[in-house]
């Protein structure tokens, strides 16, 4: 290879060129080249219409693995619906992190597993027809470190998993199901968390299972790891967050399929929680809340951890969910900067294009979020932006602004185009939209109050200018 390869060119190659498995897996790549992206569902990123996030896209560090296959047959996984696996899974996958790193794969065939934990150097490939079921044995989920609703706690491992590892992936056509976890995966005793957090309880003391208080496990969730690609696979029935990389950074997620289904509620698509360069590209994305929520802990919690979430790009989406296609918070103590948002396409019961919320009593930052060429229906508007979320209160003031909105369009609105205000007290910091046409808006009236620099260019609302 006499060169290295863009990421756009990398990505591409995935539509491209097969695997001699049959399974499309990530592309060993020497070390004078670019990590490579590859797989069936990758598609190349376009050029989007800010320099900052093409820069963002461009250094967001791809996984690279050794081109070993480690089958999860030849470690003991049998594909018949009803033997544990959860054994042979993490065999396989030792396995191929104590040989440097390579591809467990996972051939067609239905498999029931406990938690899965990722190893460094390490990608899970789902071949077609393959399905993991998740098991509703509690005992095969072990208590591990993770955030519930943005306060760190010790629970019952999520689907996937991984702590503090680095260059991993979960890649390839297969599905992941989650609806065997119903009969212990439930609960939303955040109060507890509450609690403990107030008494000056650490992380590693609020142990949740065997407290008497319950609280829902997340689906896949990168916590504190590095280089990680999620690709091509389909979520099904899960029963909280579904995608939750938390405070991780170079972070792809492509081609992913998340579940739109409305039989349980907080199942946001893909909630980025203090996170630094994550690229969300190239997916259908359903939910039974947002199809994305960006997060950065919550409250005394979020202001000890201190980690914001930066350098988000979403790009080339259909949103799904019923809440926000592209929300920032409620849990944003630890702030959110720097996001942009293009050619996304709403559709279905979708509220808003952008939903920006916090309180006084979370504080947290929103500054620097921008959307770009997003159109389709809207069930309420098409910005809600509040800093008096759930009515709570506290000596927290949020920080919100500058927004963006360029080139966007609906056709149907159930509410206003613009519900976006600022306290008297605590003003947004700009809000920018040009070149959009909304139709089909039910209420023209919009709210816009305790901004500062606010800029409207060829907006039009049902065809009449908005200025």
């Amino acid at each position: 290879m006499a060169g290295a390869l863009s990421r756009r060119q990398i990505i591409k190659l995935g539509a491209a060129v097969t695997g001699a498995l049959g399974v499309a897996p990530l592309l060993a790549t020497p070390a004078s080249a670019a990590p490579a992206c590859r797989g069936r569902h990758g598609h190349a990123v376009p050029t989007l219409p800010w320099p900052a996030a093409n820069d963002i896209v461009a250094n967001t560090k791809l996984p690279v693995f050794p081109d070993r296959t480690f089958k999860v047959a030849d470690y003991g996984a049998v594909a018949d619906g009803k033997t544990d696996n959860t054994a042979a899974f993490a065999k396989a996958i030792t396995a191929a992190n104590a040989a440097g790193g390579g591809h467990v794969v996972v051939a067609k065939g239905t498999y029931v597993t406990g938690a899965i934990y990722l190893k460094s150097n390490v990608d899970l490939n789902l071949a077609d027809g393959a399905t993991l079921k998740f098991s509703g044995d509690a005992s095969k989920f072990p208590t591990v470190l993770t955030r519930y609703e943005g306060i760190e706690c010790m629970n019952r491992s999520p689907m996937i998993y991984a702590h503090g590892e680095h260059n991993i992936a979960v890649t390839g056509s297969g599905v992941l199901d989650a609806g065997g976890t119903s009969s212990w995966n439930k609960g939303s005793d955040r109060a507890y968390l509450d609690g403990l957090v107030a008494k000056g309880v650490p992380p590693e003391q609020r142990v949740v299972p065997g407290s008497g208080h319950d609280m829902r496990s997340t689906f896949i969730e990168p916590y504190s790891c590095d280089t990680v690609l999620i690709q091509g696979i389909t979520l099904k029935n899960p029963m909280f967050w579904q995608i939750h990389p938390t405070l991780s950074k170079n972070v792809t997620v492509d081609g992913v399929n998340t579940d739109p289904s409305t039989a349980h509620s907080n199942t946001d698509g893909c909630d980025p929680e203090s996170c630094d360069h994550v690229v969300i590209s190239n997916c259908v994305l359903g939910a039974h809340d947002d199809n994305i929520a960006i997060k950065s802990g919550r409250d005394a919690d979020g202001r000890r951890v201190n980690v914001p979430s930066q350098n988000i790009v979403i790009v080339n989406c259909t949103m799904n969910g019923n809440w926000g296609a592209v929300t920032v918070g409620s849990e944003i103590t630890g702030g959110v900067r720097n996001v942009y948002a293009y050619q996304l396409k709403v559709t279905g019961a979708t509220k808003f294009a952008l939903y920006v919320k916090s309180n006084t009593l979370r504080g947290g930052f929103a500054q620097n979020i921008n959307l770009d060429t997003v159109s389709g229906t809207f069930d309420r508007d098409i910005a809600y932006v509040t800093m008096t979320y759930n009515s709570q209160t506290g000596n927290y003031p949020p920080k919100f602004g500058p927004f963006t909105l360029t080139n966007c369009t609906s056709t149907k609105v159930n509410g206003k185009a613009f519900d976006v205000s600022g306290l008297s007290s605590d003003h947004i910091a700009g809000l920018t939209v040009s070149n959009c046409a909304f139709a089909g808006v039910s209420d023209t009236s919009n709210t816009l109050s305790n901004i500062d620099g606010r800029k409207f260019s060829n907006v039009t609302v049902n065809g009449k200018k908005v200025s």
